[in-house]
């Protein structure tokens, strides 16, 4: 009799380790197939664009909101290649765009960390705070 109840015991150990599995390869698959979704874009746009409003709003360095501007231009870029992607009918629109955003960012770091550097020079430091006494 304890022998069966070993079995028994054997067998629904089985049972759920097979069921772990099924579940597992399902969310496998499932996270496999998520670029299929322009939600799955858009979330992750929206994200990083949210990541670099926080942080141009809560950095005091000014290369900080920098790298925030950069990574509102990310999102706003994968948006934009998401929309090309699903509903554009003519899928250089999307392209395009994301190009001019590119020659923007690139752009903006370079005039960016020119000015940087001259606020360095002159100040001695880069906090945004310490920063009242620019003159146009």
């Amino acid at each position: 009799d304890d022998f069966r109840i070993d079995i028994d015991r054997l067998t629904d150990r089985h049972h759920r380790v097979d069921r772990y599995r099924q579940g597992r390869k399902k969310l496998i698959m499932a996270l496999l197939s998520i670029h299929h979704y322009l939600t799955t874009y858009l979330v992750f746009g929206a994200m990083l664009f949210s990541l670099g409003v926080y942080g141009l709003v809560t950095r005091k360095t000014l290369i900080g909101m920098l790298i925030a501007a950069e990574l509102m231009l990310a999102g706003v870029s994968i948006n934009f290649m998401a929309f090309n992607r699903f509903l554009a009918p003519d899928p250089a629109v999307g392209q395009i765009f994301t190009l001019f955003i590119m020659a923007i960012a690139a752009a903006e770091a370079a005039i960016g960390l020119s000015i940087v550097v001259a606020v360095y020079r002159h100040y001695k430091t880069v906090d945004a705070e310490e920063l009242i006494n620019l003159k146009g």
